[in-house]
């Protein structure tokens, strides 16, 4: 409690406040189609393949969202960026409510819901701005915990959906969005760690081997997060043959661990470093993704596995961004954003990976295991590159150093 007190004083809690509740209230947006997908699925009677890619398009167009944000963020400051994208999200919504009609309007829908995938970057930067490097990645645990906007959306919009019909979530969630630009608006500051820098090198983490392993990690955590969290419902109901609201509520379940965990991933690698966290993360996930693939006929022990999966997926990626600041300190909102760009497009593998694996050989398994075997290939990728990041930028393990400098090479 003592050591939580000394971080709250460290920085400015409402900002960080506000960055959760923005953060929070995006990724339940972003993830829309996703809780809804057994309902337009039944609408439009598509085929596997087709659900994969659909629920695929918005995380696709969100990731692509992320760096474009992060360098807007850079120059008329992260408030300013995180109120001109909840505006758009608004107008989006309302698109959705009054126009989506047809198929080919539920994956244009897809494209604008997008804009709520890119709010990564900018809600962690501003969230742990103001925290001195010790501190960053609790902060960012916190800011990061938004992604349970994923709980909000598959607990509430398939009742919704049931009730209303699924084109008038997309009004209810536009009125949603007021709260989290009022919040904004009124408690946040602008961190001081703004710095004015040249276009390029803004971009300088695009032409480095960190910003590339980086992402890839972020392949398998984030990537498997958005990926099956978006998936999850559609895979309860048409495997399990639950109804779409119990589908709804199982992934609930799931998602809600990850979310939590992204906390504690944070705090366990400030004080034991991020690349011992990430380590038994990513090895956790490549046994519970194989385990839960042959699962098939159980539904309550599918579903803890989730829960365990989802956990390490939770607490890899505040693991990760424990690392983002301590190698990119003074472009912290851009490297996340490109970060969170390259590796929330792994997110779109396992929706499109499931649904070829279902219509071609009749099972969801061979989604699974691909998902797993990329999870082997990154683990050892990662610990070959962790050599090099303990002797330039992070202390054994992968903990802040006491005198934390921009890493250069």
């Amino acid at each position: 409690m003592s050591d939580f007190k000394a971080f709250l004083k460290a920085g400015h809690p409402p900002t960080l406040l506000a960055s959760f509740l923005y953060f929070d209230f995006t990724f339940a947006i972003w993830v829309l189609n996703g809780a809804m997908a057994p309902f337009i699925s039944e609408t439009f009677h598509l085929t596997p393949a087709q659900k994969g890619f659909m629920i695929s398009v918005p995380i696709l167009a969100g990731a692509l969202m992320r760096f474009p944000l992060g360098v807007m963020a850079q120059y008329i400051g992260r408030k300013s960026a995180a109120m001109v994208e909840m505006a758009l999200i608004i107008l989006a919504l309302l698109f959705g409510y009054f126009f989506v009609d047809t198929h080919d309007e539920v994956l244009a829908m897809g494209v604008l819901l997008g804009i709520a995938g890119g709010s990564f970057g900018i809600a962690l930067s501003l969230g742990s701005g103001w925290f001195p490097a010790k501190y960053k990645g609790l902060a960012m645990g916190i800011a990061g915990a938004g992604n349970s906007g994923t709980v909000l959306a598959v607990l509430f919009a398939p009742p919704l959906a049931t009730k209303f019909g699924w084109q008038a979530v997309y009004g209810l969630a536009a009125a949603t969005m007021v709260l989290p630009m009022i919040v904004m608006a009124v408690i946040a500051k602008e961190p001081p760690d703004r710095e004015h820098q040249t276009f390029r090198e803004h971009v300088a983490c695009l032409f480095e081997k960190d910003g590339w392993a980086f992402s890839l990690i972020y392949v398998i955590t984030f990537g498997g997060f958005i990926g099956l969290a978006n998936f999850l419902p559609t895979y309860f109901y048409d495997q399990f043959k639950v109804t779409k609201i119990e589908a709804g509520q199982l992934t609930m379940l799931a998602t809600l661990m990850g979310s939590a965990t992204r906390v504690v991933g944070g705090y366990v690698s400030d004080r034991w470093g991020g690349i011992n966290a990430l380590t038994g993360v990513l090895a956790l996930v490549i046994v519970t993704l194989v385990v839960c693939g042959t699962m098939g006929q159980n539904l309550a022990l599918t579903t803890l596995l989730f829960m365990l999966c989802f956990a390490a997926l939770g607490a890899g990626n505040g693991a990760l961004f424990q690392l983002v600041p301590l190698r990119w300190p003074l472009t912290t909102a851009v490297a996340g954003s490109m970060i969170g760009e390259l590796g929330a497009l792994g997110g779109g593998f396992i929706p499109n990976a499931m649904g070829l694996s279902k219509q071609h050989f009749g099972t969801y398994f061979y989604g699974f295991l691909a998902f797993a075997i990329l999870g082997v290939a990154v683990l050892g990728m990662m610990r070959v590159m962790q050599i090099r990041w303990t002797r330039t930028w992070a202390e054994k393990g992968g903990k802040a150093r006491r005198t934390p400098a921009a890493a250069r090479r």
